[in-house]
């Protein structure tokens, strides 16, 4: 086992027993072989695409892959030796790509004896802190952020065949010696890659629930049973909703679905009735006292405790060995009648705060941009003195107090932009209101980081200046894949003088960190008295 793409990798170099999170090394290495094997699809499909043979559907099917892959999200065995069995059939349906094709095109596993020596050879490649395996990597993992992403936007019904073409172009490439110019490139091509697919899913989430409205989340729990939903998926959250609204149970989210409680298609559902819980990683504490049904969307799930493992639900992507899945029927529709009459025999959830703190959310663009007018004036005034983009994900380990305390040492003139699980840091500090502007402004879910950047050029527009000349700083923190995927999306959009933490990424060789400080100003974060007066300025 060698695995490196989450922030939390053992001893900040890769997981090489079993992950920090919990996966298996065996788990591991069928996902690296599922991988693989997908490249060897790719290869394949671009070659048969020059003649009309391509498979329509491949790229659909490595958007699932490349998904079910994400740190966090499938822990199945037998779900993951199901999409190899599955790869293998699509691959091997294909014409050749050439006379001579890459070993991934060719392969096939006879049992699991082959998988685990495959398994062990891929690992070993990646076990190396060259330029090249580093751009891989990161290419890779920028493929994993954009095939969740585009996922979601894809199960409601808006795809977009550029995106999925380079998903297979971006794998193909890592089967070739290509220089490291060219894996450059690609590795910031998949950041515009990436732009494209988070406007596509801002695009299919408010088309399909409206534009989010700035709106205060209770945190208390009454007195009925409940089911807590988690992960990302809204589609998942709008079909529980329909099916369980006359039922008696009423609906939580937690963690990346606290933004939900935003959109105006929500709020008819008078049994969606608060937000229970944190970020990712409060799961076996949370969950436990919950008392309820779970249903985990796609990631992040944590592996779950004995004592509420029976009251686990996965879907779509999200998997885990023991735990009841729920599948959709060929027109997407879930059948969650299980996990609402489960909830039925429940106790009402404990509360976890007494008396429980209101979270502001929903403050994407349209929401922003329809105050704007204030905004500026606010700046203008010099109400607001700078903006610090606080987006990105949460994680269990110590030192991410790094960013509640260093929202605490904000100044009172200053405005924490922020999207993902990060804000769970600090929304729920009390950092009070500028002009009735909240001082969290929280875009929504980590795909929302695209809001923040719709946000920035409005007002480099309004104020005639570039993006870069904007008060405003970047302080974000990383965890996984689709953070990986957002940092490349941003580096494409042209903003610079990003501060990354806790840790920069293990599988960036010092080449290509190089690369990061000197054309992008890429910067690790310190300690809060180091970098306050670099982020804001005249502090």
């Amino acid at each position: 086992m060698f695995c490196y793409q989450c922030e939390e990798t053992a001893k900040g170099t890769g997981c090489t027993v079993k992950g920090v999170c919990g996966k298996e090394a065996v788990t591991a290495g069928l996902m690296d072989v599922l991988i693989y094997l997908n490249k060897g699809t790719a290869e394949r499909n671009i070659a048969a695409a020059k003649t009309g043979k391509e498979n329509k559907e491949a790229g659909m099917f490595i958007t699932e892959a490349l998904f079910a892959t994400l740190t966090n999200t499938n822990f199945d065995d037998g779900r993951l030796h199901a999409l190899i069995t599955q790869a293998l059939a699509i691959r091997d349906a294909l014409p050749k790509s050439s006379a001579t094709e890459p070993d991934a095109c060719t392969w096939t596993p006879r049992n699991a004896a082959d998988i685990a020596a495959k398994a062990q050879e891929i690992a070993e490649a990646a076990n190396k802190n060259d330029d090249i395996t580093s751009l891989r990597a990161l290419l890779l993992f920028g493929l994993k952020g954009v095939a969740a992403y585009y996922h979601h936007a894809a199960v409601l019904g808006y795809t977009d065949e550029k995106i999925t073409d380079f998903m297979q172009k971006g794998l193909a490439s890592t089967l070739h010696a290509l220089p490291a110019d060219q894996m450059t490139a690609l590795v910031l091509e998949c950041g515009g890659i990436g732009v494209t697919t988070l406007a596509l899913l801002d695009t299919a989430n408010t088309k399909s629930y409206g534009n989010p409205e700035i709106t205060s989340v209770k945190t208390t729990t009454l007195p009925r049973p409940g089911i807590l939903i988690t992960g990302h998926d809204l589609k998942d959250l709008q079909q529980l909703l329909e099916q369980s609204k006359d039922s008696g149970v009423d609906i939580y989210t937690h963690g990346e679905m606290l933004p939900a409680n935003a959109y105006p298609a929500f709020k008819k559902y008078h049994n969606l009735v608060a937000n229970y819980g944190s970020s990712w990683w409060h799961q076996k504490e949370e969950f436990e006292k919950f008392n309820g049904p779970v249903l985990v969307t796609t990631n992040c799930i944590v592996p779950p405790k004995d004592s509420y493992k029976d009251r686990i639900y996965t879907t779509g992507p999200a998997g885990f060995p023991g735990v009841k899945h729920i599948t959709a029927d060929k027109s997407g529709k879930k059948d969650f009648s299980s996990i609402i009459a489960h909830a039925k025999t429940t106790q009402p959830p404990q509360d976890l705060n007494a008396p429980g703190r209101d979270l502001i959310t929903g403050c994407a663009h349209g929401a922003v941009l329809a105050i704007a007018g204030t905004v500026i004036d606010a700046v203008k005034n010099g109400d607001i003195k700078r903006f610090v983009v606080m987006a990105g994900c949460d994680g269990r380990h110590a030192e991410r107090d790094y960013y509640t305390e260093f929202a605490k040492a904000l100044p009172m003139d200053t405005v924490i932009l922020t999207a993902g699980c990060a804000k769970y840091r600090y929304n729920g500090l009390d950092l009070g209101t500028i002009g009735g502007i909240p001082r969290v402004i929280d875009a929504g879910q980590c795909n929302d980081c695209y809001s923040l950047v719709v946000i920035a050029q409005a007002l480099a527009g309004a104020f005639k200046v570039g993006i870069n000349e904007l008060p405003v700083s970047y302080n974000i923190a990383w965890y996984e894949q689709k953070a990986a995927l957002v940092l490349l999306a941003l580096l494409n959009l042209g903003i610079r003088d990003i501060t990354l933490g806790p840790k920069l990424p293990a599988f960036v060789s010092p080449g290509v960190l190089d690369v990061l400080v000197n054309n992008f100003g890429i910067k690790k974060n310190s300690t809060v008295e180091a970098d306050l007066p670099r982020l804001v300025p005249g502090i």
